[in-house]
């Protein structure tokens, strides 16, 4: 797969033409890439400058995501949102599908990035997990967690 490099406001409107644009990549590596725009567009601002990179690294199967924006303040953190809660799970989802993440911090801003694995996620293989299939780590009534309720619903649209 070719790397990218694209620079972009961050805008609405810039999440689904992300998610086109990284056409081919993973359902895993898109999903990534546009919860770490959205966060941008959320929590940095509208319209803020961004340089959206993916890039395959040499460890084999890796793909490595990074969205920078010059903003150096607002480190973002993994919270735990309320089960009515419209937002508030973008990095519960890149901390559950990236095999690692974290935060660069320089004189131009940050870089959130992350890393998939590539061919991992139940997406890739052409259909969505089924619900029936979520038991094995359903909470102890055997109801499914949040975020697989969240991850399920997510791969299913």
């Amino acid at each position: 797969m070719r790397d990218v490099e694209l620079h972009m406001p961050a805008t609405p409107k810039a999440v689904p033409e992300l998610r086109h644009r990284l056409h081919g990549y993973d359902y895993d590596v898109r999903l990534c890439a546009t919860e770490l725009l959205t966060n941008v567009v959320d929590h940095v601002g509208d319209g803020t400058p961004v340089r959206v990179r993916v890039v395959a690294l040499d460890i084999p199967t890796r793909t490595r995501i990074e969205v920078a924006d010059p903003d150096p303040r607002g480190m973002p953190t993994v919270l735990s949102a309320a089960e009515t809660a419209e937002c508030g799970r973008g990095l519960v989802l890149v901390a559950a599908l990236a095999e690692r993440w974290g935060v660069e911090r320089g004189p131009g801003g940050k870089t959130v990035w992350c890393e998939v694995v590539r061919g991992r996620g139940a997406a890739d293989f052409g259909e969505a997990v089924p619900r029936t299939h979520r038991h094995q780590d359903a909470e102890p009534d055997g109801e499914p967690s949040d975020l697989q309720r969240v991850v399920v619903d997510s791969v299913a649209e």
